[in-house]
């Protein structure tokens, strides 16, 4: 069963096109990421499929419910986390969650069990206010209330952004546990490492769909030989890998350079034309593909670098 169907959705704001007739679907039980930098349309999508905004052409659909004609039955059966947090930061967590829970006729106790998991690890502090909590804490009260009324799709819009790294392990970890209760994730982040926790993602850049698949697969796509470059100094060592004819791309990566060659050539090949500029502790090593190799293959040659962990 297809959860979430989008047909062609485009959408602009003045000169600016924030989504270009973009289509995919999430079937139901599915973990499903959308991938890409700041500024490439999702939040602008999230919104159009909670009914918060309106396209300017196409249509789409959220567990058969039309987006357009269909608004409160679909605001009653999905949650919805923006990236930023929007919860009332002058009440206690335990007065967000009642507020939640009432505005959509439920009751806490009534589906704490979908929630126990998370909502365990704030409850010891349900009397502070939300403004003074951490941000892992906020996000953790933000998704509790999103689940509340136990919603058939949850949107999470870059949930991860700004957070330490062991809350960011834990909450895609609960994502997981989630997923097991039959609820539908579509997720975004700019993150490529978080890309390899999904079941299937979409890269998206500048409104327009690049790729879908699994991670595995979209990785594994790239036909043309893939090599990190390390030497100093690194800065021009890009520039002159950048002027030889033999590279298709070149891209800073952590400590290292990497680039994507010509299909006839190679790491050796490549190592050669470096040797004559004499740069200091030159390696040119193959590697494997990552999601984020992918990335920079599909979008354009200006395309801002996501984000990674450190």
């Amino acid at each position: 069963m297809t959860a979430i169907r989008v047909e062609n959705i485009s959408r602009s704001y003045g000169a600016v096109q924030a989504l270009d007739s973009i289509s995919f679907s999430v079937e139901a039980g599915e973990l499903f990421g959308l991938i890409g930098p700041d500024g490439a349309g999702k939040t602008t999508l999230f919104r159009i499929l909670t009914t918060l905004l309106l396209a300017d052409t196409g249509t789409a659909t959220v567990t058969g419910f039309d987006v357009k004609k269909d608004m409160k039955s679909i605001r009653n059966s999905v949650g919805y986390m923006p990236g930023k947090f929007s919860l009332y930061q002058d009440l206690t967590v335990e007065e967000n969650l009642e507020l939640f829970a009432t505005l959509f006729h439920t009751t806490i106790q009534e589906n704490y069990h979908l929630i126990a998991p998370i909502y365990a690890q704030i409850e010891p502090f349900k009397n502070r206010r939300a403004g003074k909590l951490s941000g892992g804490m906020k996000q953790k009260l933000a998704l509790s209330c999103a689940l509340i009324h136990k919603p058939s799709v949850l949107f999470l819009d870059e949930p991860t952004t700004g957070v330490d790294p062991v809350s960011r392990k834990e909450f895609w970890q609960m994502l997981k546990d989630l997923r097991k209760e039959g609820i539908t994730i579509l997720v975004s982040t700019p993150y490529m490492d978080e890309a390899e926790l999904c079941d299937r993602i979409a890269l998206i850049d500048k409104g327009k769909i690049l790729s879908i698949d699994t991670p595995n697969r979209i990785a594994t796509a790239l036909e043309n030989p893939l090599v990190a470059v390390t030497g100093n100094p690194m800065h021009r060592l890009l520039a002159t890998l950048r002027t030889f004819p033999m590279v298709v791309s070149a891209y800073t990566f952590g400590t290292s350079h990497h680039v994507t060659l010509t299909k006839n050539a190679s790491a050796a090949s490549l190592r050669d034309e470096l040797a004559q500029f004499a740069f200091e502790g030159l390696q040119v090593l193959d590697i494997v593909p990552t999601v984020e190799d992918a990335f920079m293959a599909f979008a354009k040659p200006d395309v801002v670098e996501p984000q990674r962990t450190v």
